[in-house]
């Protein structure tokens, strides 16, 4: 592992360009430059972050068009482009990110924890299993991502999460290095967040991110909370493989923010209560598919 070393994901989350102005959806033909990037920041501001693919749909400009676009706004210091779009810095992200406040939107994690909570330890031990000894992940916060601390003493693993739940589970384990990012604590799901911006967040990269949702649905993994989103997103920038952990009754919702879409989602563990048509959905994005017995 290499801490000093930053890799951007492929961004490929669904954003709500649609909701831009009525009559924002114009061809490109139509557009001068200027109103281009205008779209394109308006886009970015609800999450901090677009990409191509969605740019292109909206726009009905061209890949290249798009380039030049998003290469003249980083050269102004308004975003930084990452491989598969782009996303805004400086206090233009920390807005963002701090926007909705200092409390999370949600189902409080003392409920949550006694949901599901046999199919959530079948989850847990599976997620387990893909590490290998002496790696590093990121375990995002979450009742499900609880499940795996158990099964992981002995590994040697270098984990860095945002919960303090998971932090309390594994400082038993004498093998197991935890680092967990700078920010506020908030309380309803004991986690830590980072709304300044990344750099709160350790210069860490790992092979694994293990992560929870809200929901999961054809719109891709969704959270309750824009808060979530933002600090999520940061964790998935960092991460080769993202590792999905949900019960199965985390597909009769598909509602709520879009952290990513589901061809960002590289592995998804679930229980067996999933269905033919949700299974189908998720093989059919090319995410490997793991029921937890």
């Amino acid at each position: 592992m290499q801490d000093d070393y930053r890799r951007a994901r492929v961004d490929r989350r669904s954003i709500s360009i649609n909701n831009a102005p009525q009559g924002a959806r114009m061809s490109a033909t139509n557009m001068h430059a200027e109103e281009r990037e205008r779209l394109i920041l308006g886009a970015m501001r609800e999450r901090g972050f677009v990409s191509y693919r969605a740019l292109e749909s909206s726009m009905s400009a061209s890949p290249a068009t798009i380039r030049r676009d998003l290469a003249r706004l980083e050269e102004t210091g308004r975003i930084e482009r990452v491989r598969g779009g782009a996303k805004l810095i400086g206090e233009a992200e920390a807005a963002v990110a701090e926007a909705p406040g200092p409390s999370l939107v949600g189902t409080p994690f003392d409920e949550a924890i006694e949901q599901r909570l046999g199919q959530k330890e079948k989850i847990g031990r599976a997620a387990a299993a893909l590490c290998r000894p002496g790696e590093g992940v990121m375990i995002d916060g979450g009742t499900t991502t609880l499940q795996m601390c158990s099964h992981l003493d002995g590994l040697g693993l270098q984990v860095l999460t945002n919960s303090l739940h998971i932090v309390s589970a594994l400082l038993p384990q004498a093998t197991t290095r935890i680092l967990v990012p700078a920010g506020s604590v908030f309380r309803e799901q004991n986690i830590i967040l980072a709304p300044a911006g990344e750099e709160s967040m350790p210069r860490f990269h790992a092979p694994k991110l293990f992560m929870g949702a809200a929901a999961i649905g054809s719109q891709g993994l969704m959270q309750a909370d824009v808060i979530l989103v933002a600090a999520e997103r940061r964790l998935v920038d960092r991460a080769d493989e993202v590792i999905i952990l949900v019960d199965s009754s985390k597909f009769v919702s598909s509602s709520g923010n879009v952290v990513c879409e589901l061809d960002e989602v590289d592995v998804l563990i679930t229980d067996d209560g999933i269905s033919d048509r949700d299974a189908k959905m998720v093989e059919g994005a090319g995410i490997r598919l793991i029921v937890a017995q």
